[in-house]
């Protein structure tokens, strides 16, 4: 993921601006931002500030002819900027820089930019659904859907930009979809659904099927994991079987389908009385055993601890009241690839706040993350 690499995708975005009046290039802003946000800036005064400190070592990637462009620009800028173009360089940069491996998880999930909310101008906040590899801990691509409710029509879209061949595609409920999962197929990957009650004849066969009652003797494939943290204490079962007698009429309406899958999940907390287990049901395009099934559904929480919560935490992307235009959409983006770039560096043993505190001090370690 080194920064020559990004220079080029992010230099064939069309700038809208007349010629005769820039003064300061579109990819030495985006650069300039992209830097600014690994290294912990927050806002527009602050990236303007991270340039004026940095202007020597930002002219060894980029032009910098007319200096550091004023947070009025700045702003002004990337609130104009074509989000969908950002977006395809995203994917395309991530494409040129990161191999998918044989198998490899790739978790796709929404999570809703809270600031990007503006009462005063009747906006509402933005969702952003990203593609995160789980083995990597880089995100793949992203698009913007205006509700929630649109993950549904956001997924395909977001499939097109992604290069999933051979990798298994983990989506909540929201995405458990014909068309969702015949979109993976085409793209050659496997698909991991779970199933809730937006799908009624899945979530009847399964209680069919898998009453709990007969789980525990479940004489099939299972396996059990065991986790304690913090004074809870969780046990999972995993059932994974070929899709029985229930599932045959459904077989036919799902493309490609041939693992149903069940965890049973038993939860007790100190000083608390256990609470009742609950169910979670899975269907697949792949042949998963019950320990494949267990370390897919698993992964595809990585997406929440290790992306979004990264976003919120590391980079306070829920404080940013950015709103202006596309600037909260291509902002987003850049936090992304400012993540891609700051968990892709790993000479260094520290989180994410402490590496971009050591970038911000140190233009070395800055060099040492954007060469990748």
């Amino acid at each position: 993921m080194s920064a020559p690499s990004l220079f080029q995708h992010l230099s064939v975005i069309p700038d809208f601006r007349q010629s005769w009046k820039v003064q300061h290039q579109l990819s030495d802003i985006l650069f300039l931002v992209v830097c600014a946000v690994i290294c912990g800036s927050e806002g527009w005064d602050e990236i303007e500030d991270f340039g004026h400190s940095k202007l020597d070592f930002l002219r060894q990637y980029g032009d910098f002819g007319g200096g550091i462009p004023s947070h009025d620009t700045l702003a002004r800028v990337m609130a104009l900027i074509n989000a969908e173009q950002l977006q395809t360089a995203f994917a395309e940069w991530m494409k040129a820089c990161h191999d998918v491996t044989q198998g490899a998880v790739v978790a796709i999930d929404g999570k809703t930019l809270r600031g990007s909310y503006c009462r005063g101008k009747q906006k509402g906040a933005i969702h952003m659904v990203s593609a995160f590899s789980a083995a990597n801990g880089v995100v793949l691509g992203q698009v913007k859907t205006a509700q929630k409710s649109n993950e549904i029509t956001a997924i395909p879209e977001l499939l097109k930009l992604l290069n999933l061949q051979g990798c298994l595609v983990t989506i909540d409920a929201m995405g458990c979809q014909k068309k969702v999962a015949a979109k993976v197929l085409h793209k050659g990957a496997d698909y991991l659904l779970a199933v809730k009650d937006n799908q009624p004849k899945l979530m009847q066969a399964f209680e069919q099927a898998f009453p709990m009652s007969e789980l525990i003797g479940f004489e099939g494939d299972a396996y059990v994991t065991d986790e304690k943290n913090r004074g809870r204490q969780e046990t999972r079962y995993h059932f994974a079987s070929e899709f029985t007698q229930e599932f045959q009429d459904l077989s036919y309406e799902w493309p490609g389908l041939k693992t149903v899958g069940v965890v049973m999940s038993f939860r007790t907390e100190v000083g608390r009385a256990p609470e009742e287990p609950t169910l979670r049901y899975y269907i697949s395009s792949a042949e998963l055993s019950a320990k494949k099934l267990a370390e897919a559904a698993r992964q595809h929480w990585f997406v929440e601890n290790k992306l979004h919560w990264s976003l919120d935490v590391a980079l306070r992307e829920d404080a940013c009241k950015v709103h202006r235009g596309y600037a909260a959409e291509n902002l987003a983006r850049v936090r992304h690839i400012a993540l891609n770039y700051l968990k892709g560096e790993t000479s260094f043993k520290g989180g994410i706040r402490r590496k971009q505190k050591k970038a911000a001090l140190d233009e070395s370690y800055l060099a040492t993350i954007l060469a990748g």
